[in-house]
């Protein structure tokens, strides 16, 4: 079992960036896909993107693509996303989650996910 922390939201303006960080403890994330969702209020939880075990394959939603960047620190334990040129439509509660039966490709189903962060709210004005 693991426990995740996500810590790195905040409130900025549109075309600003900040980076998340999720914190792995009991087990090494090396044992896991991550991936990072979000959900806006009123809305279903959605994928943002993903890293496979090694991170050597990343997958993203095609509305981040080329904008975020997700990363694993695998000796850190820690992994992060960068989010550069944010949208008020970026405006959610992130997520972080580990999934411990992808062996290659990173998963993008929700369900997939085992283990999940509390979340981290992030918050761009126009």
């Amino acid at each position: 079992q693991v426990l995740l922390v996500e810590s790195g939201g905040g409130s900025v303006q549109a075309g600003g960036s900040l980076r998340l960080s999720c914190l792995a403890s009991g087990r090494t994330v090396s044992s896991y896909g991550m991936g990072w969702f979000r959900q806006a209020p009123g809305k279903e939880r959605e994928f943002v993107a993903a890293a496979s075990r090694s991170g050597g394959m990343t997958n993203y939603a095609d509305s981040v693509k080329d904008r975020f960047t997700i990363s694993r620190h695998n000796s850190k334990n820690t992994v992060y996303l960068e989010m550069n040129s944010l949208k008020p439509e970026d405006t959610a509660v992130y997520y972080c989650a580990a999934d411990s039966k992808s062996t290659w490709a990173p998963a993008r189903a929700v369900g997939l996910y085992e283990y999940w962060g509390q979340g981290t709210q992030v918050t761009v004005s126009s």
